[in-house]
């Protein structure tokens, strides 16, 4: 090696940001592997490369000892004073064994030794680079796939998304420009391993996140988010400022702002609604579009029974239980949905529910049941006498 290598290693340090005494002290160690295996040699050396000019030279590590059983390894106190009159036993002398053809070998090792720090450490910048992204989302091209995984170019790395991972009602074509959501980075002997998806439900949150500036500044918040993906979600929002309307600020003009993100996941159905600490309030607007007459709440076992309309029944049911289901992941609360004939009959709640029982004598007895017996009634007959009177001429 001479210069112009070490003139090399520092375009390296600057490009790929890899410290070039890391790489050095790298080919030392490699190159005393290469001696021994080469030279057949079982001594202690050490290998040395100069900084300046690139020039290697190997040194026989040697220990002092009044008696020596291995050249190798050991030399004589005699001898080594004979080097440098300071040493004493049990010191470490270094002697020069550098071979005729070591440069040839030398080369060699560096080459392999750079080609694979570079390798590690543009790895480690790429696993850097996307530990950060974890549980976000970027935009990548699809590549190729297979029985297990399609194949996603998100720039520097090729991503894998599993099939558990996409989209039923999406077809994926070689060169589609799609946007996933970054679901694990993991290190691994070939290099970062990086997992994405089209179906978890962090990729709706992201999507409303580029798409409503208010989520992104923090003025409206994401409180949960449910979803079947390609089929239907829910997602429930917030806003500290009363005077903001976090689900107008979602929906967009004329629904511009839902309706970019219903065409990014294939017209998939977006329920917004808005969150309450009330469980009451929140469970009944996480059953939109369904009307509900009341919700009763059991916090014991986190559980709410809700009453709706005998015609709304199967409409807060949803198709094969959707609605109901994803209403329940959304707020975090088991929901039984009963309709108002239902809930009658089990006595949990009466049609005529009000603050006191309602007086069945008293329907009967003193309120009127028709305009026949209202016609007894005093208005009437001084309604009556009233039209009994003359007119009054008006020319009088």
């Amino acid at each position: 090696m001479n210069s112009e290598f070490m003139d090399a290693l520092a375009s390296i340090e600057k490009d790929k940001g890899i410290d070039k005494e890391i790489i050095l002290e790298a080919i030392e160690q490699a190159l005393i592997t290469g001696y021994k295996r080469n030279f057949n040699s079982a001594q202690n050396v050490r290998v040395d490369i100069d900084r300046e000019s690139g020039q290697i030279r190997v040194f026989a590590r040697k220990t002092v000892v009044e008696e020596v059983f291995d050249a190798r390894l050991e030399i004589s106190q005699e001898e080594a004073k004979g080097i440098n009159p300071h040493y004493e036993v049990d010191d470490i002398v270094e002697i020069e064994v550098t071979p005729r053809d070591f440069g040839r070998i030398a080369a060699q090792t560096a080459k392999q030794v750079v080609t694979q720090r570079v390798r590690e450490a543009e790895r480690g910048i790429i696993y850097s680079d996307f530990i950060d992204r974890e549980e976000d989302i970027m935009t990548g091209i699809v590549q190729r796939q297979d029985h297990r995984f399609i194949y996603v170019d998100l720039g520097k790395v090729e991503a894998l998304m599993p099939l558990n991972e996409q989209m039923p009602n999406e077809t994926y074509r070689h060169n589609d420009r799609i946007k996933a959501f970054i679901t694990k980075v993991e290190k691994t002997t070939k290099g970062p391993q990086i997992m994405i998806s089209r179906s978890h439900p962090g990729l709706l949150k992201r999507l409303f996140e580029l798409e409503v500036p208010e989520i992104y500044d923090g003025t409206v918040e994401v409180k949960s988010v449910s979803r079947e993906a390609g089929e239907r979600s829910k997602i429930s929002v917030h806003a500290e400022d009363e005077d903001i309307d976090p689900v107008g600020s979602c929906v967009g003009q004329r629904g511009q702002r839902v309706q970019t993100i219903v065409d990014e996941l294939k017209g998939e159905k977006i329920d917004i609604v808005r969150w309450s600490e009330d469980p009451k309030v929140y469970v009944s607007n996480a059953l939109s579009p369904s009307k509900v007459v009341d919700v009763l709440v059991n916090e014991e076992q986190k559980m709410t029974t809700v009453i709706v309309p005998d015609y709304q029944l199967s409409l807060a049911i949803g198709k094969r239980g959707q609605n109901a289901r994803l209403a329940a992941k959304l707020t975090g609360w088991k929901i039984d949905i009963k309709s108002e004939s239902e809930a009658e009959e089990s006595g949990i709640y009466p049609v005529a529910d009000n603050d006191e029982p309602f007086d069945d004598e008293e329907t009967d007895e003193d309120l009127p049941q028709s305009f026949a017996e209202l016609a007894d009634e005093d208005i009437f007959q001084d309604m009556d006498e009233e039209d009994d009177e003359p007119e009054k001429d008006d020319r009088e």
